[in-house]
């Protein structure tokens, strides 16, 4: 039933696209929880092969906490004020999109992302600072071999009110790197 409910309220949101208010994001920060849980389960089962017997639940829902309510509101947020900062559509309009994006706001948002894990991990200050200083070079470069040339086909292509969901898709493979990284100890 619930699931039936989840499927039929989302379906209505996407199908008469509310661009005001709370609700334009209902669609957005949904699938992003989810997909970071799919992420960890991947980077658990496939990554570090943890088998379903040892797999770690409460991660999953550590890092599905993240992408309800980090990933999806920060990114979606984002990408209107991108929208208001490079106005336009054009081929160049996309590469600057994807310039201010990735030397702006992909830094920022990884090491937030990486912090926020390691505080729902129980790590203390000194330890996240630690894990940062390690983690976060390898990381911010993974991501600039990943995300920029999405972006410039997200910014180029994709409409705003549709740019998380098709970040959200190539995210399944990111968000199982991320949460292996995020997690290692």
């Amino acid at each position: 039933m619930q699931r039936s409910l989840a499927y039929f309220f989302c379906n209505f949101v996407i199908k008469y696209e509310f661009r005001q208010g709370f609700l334009c994001n209902v669609p957005l920060f949904c699938p992003s929880g989810s997909l970071v849980g799919v992420g960890d389960v991947i980077s658990q089962q496939l990554i570090e092969r943890r088998g379903l017997a040892h797999h770690n639940v409460g991660r999953t829902a550590r890092m599905m906490s993240i992408g309800f309510f980090f990933v999806g509101p920060v990114i979606g947020s984002w990408y209107k004020v991108l929208d208001r900062i490079v106005v336009g559509a054009s081929k160049s309009d996309a590469m600057k999109k994807m310039l201010v994006d990735q030397l702006c706001f992909a830094p920022c948002f990884l090491g937030t992302f990486l912090c926020i894990s390691g505080a729902l991990n129980g790590l203390t200050v000194e330890e996240n600072i630690t894990k940062l200083k390690r983690d976060y070079t390898d990381a911010l470069i993974s991501n600039y071999y990943l995300w920029p040339p999405v972006q410039i086909a997200n910014f180029y292509f994709v409409p705003l009110h549709h740019r998380l969901a098709v970040v959200q898709i190539v995210a399944v493979a990111w968000n199982s790197y991320l949460t292996w990284k995020a997690n290692k100890m």
